[in-house]
């Protein structure tokens, strides 16, 4: 047990320092989060924004610039999550190759990936979920942040896949950027009329979305809206787990053997023991008479 704590304590250590060196992951949280949440207060009106929430049935009237900052809030740990896992994989795929194949076990290298991604999500979400409550109070705030979490978490666990099936950094960046956009931009009431389709329903993020409103405007239970929020994720996750297991796989071919076993003997047991036999004379050779 004292060796698998080892082998999984050294791997979340590489882990969360492949994670502070990011800086600009750093930057995005410091900063990005904060602005995008307060510029979406000051500049969208707070006039009333009604909406059906498809979670609880419920219809709700919340300020236009507070529906902003749920989105942009989501739109912010989404982003950040999801450049910093696949930053992490795409530089450090040939470095857990080489762990793997020096005999590192990968279920260590995969749950100490896990629980550097939840430190991170975990910290990401408590910041964007305070910062969205310095202008208004969300009806539960605790929800709100596990909305965010969740949220946040499905796409690193999309940046782990993307990051080890794509050749280039930009193709991943720009995956993740056009996929956060679409996702929340197409749930946004003020964005989208057809925010209550049937079809927002299979967007990754639509479970932290749909908890997040109700924890913002409402007092219903969230819990349908984490549940879905949690199939996703743990898809993702999956996903992420085989991308990774065959991208450190061992590509050196199987060793095969060139002795063949005699027919009618045993193949597993030992050889018999032949004796050396000693050379035969030579035969005589009478000479031709004359």
């Amino acid at each position: 047990m004292r060796r698998h704590w080892s082998l999984f304590a050294t791997a979340s250590r590489y882990a969360l320092i492949g994670h502070a060196r990011n800086r600009f992951a750093m930057l995005l949280v410091v900063l990005y989060v904060p602005v995008w949440i307060a510029l979406a207060y000051v500049t969208i009106p707070d006039r009333p924004a009604p909406f059906r929430l498809r979670a609880t049935g419920e219809v709700l009237s919340p300020a236009g610039n507070q529906l902003t900052q749920i989105t942009g809030a989501l739109n912010a740990v989404t982003l950040i999550a999801g450049f910093m896992m696949f930053a992490a994989t795409f530089t450090g795929g040939a470095f857990d190759r080489r762990l793997a194949m020096a005999g590192y076990p990968r279920p260590h290298l995969v749950l100490a990936k896990l629980a550097a991604l939840t430190l991170a999500c975990a910290a990401v979400a408590a910041y964007a979920t305070a910062a969205t409550c310095v202008g208004w109070s969300p009806r539960q705030p605790l929800v709100l942040a596990a909305a965010l979490f969740c949220a946040a978490m499905t796409y690193g666990a999309l940046g782990v896949v993307f990051g080890s099936v794509l050749g280039r950094e930009v193709e991943g960046m720009f995956a993740i950027l056009m996929i956060s956009i679409l996702d929340l931009a197409l749930q946004n009431p003020l964005s989208s009329s057809g925010s209550d389709s049937a079809v927002v329903r299979y967007l990754p993020s639509y479970g932290a979305v749909q908890a997040s409103m109700s924890a913002g405007f409402s007092t219903a239970s969230a819990s349908q809206g984490i549940t879905i929020q949690l199939l996703w994720l743990f898809g993702a996750s999956f996903a992420g787990f085989l991308v990774f297991r065959r991208r450190t796989r061992d590509a050196l071919p199987p060793v095969r053997r060139t002795s063949r076993p005699v027919p009618g003997t045993d193949p597993g047991a030992a050889a018999p023991h032949v004796p050396p036999q000693e050379d035969a004379p030579a035969p005589r050779v009478r000479s031709p008479r004359p």
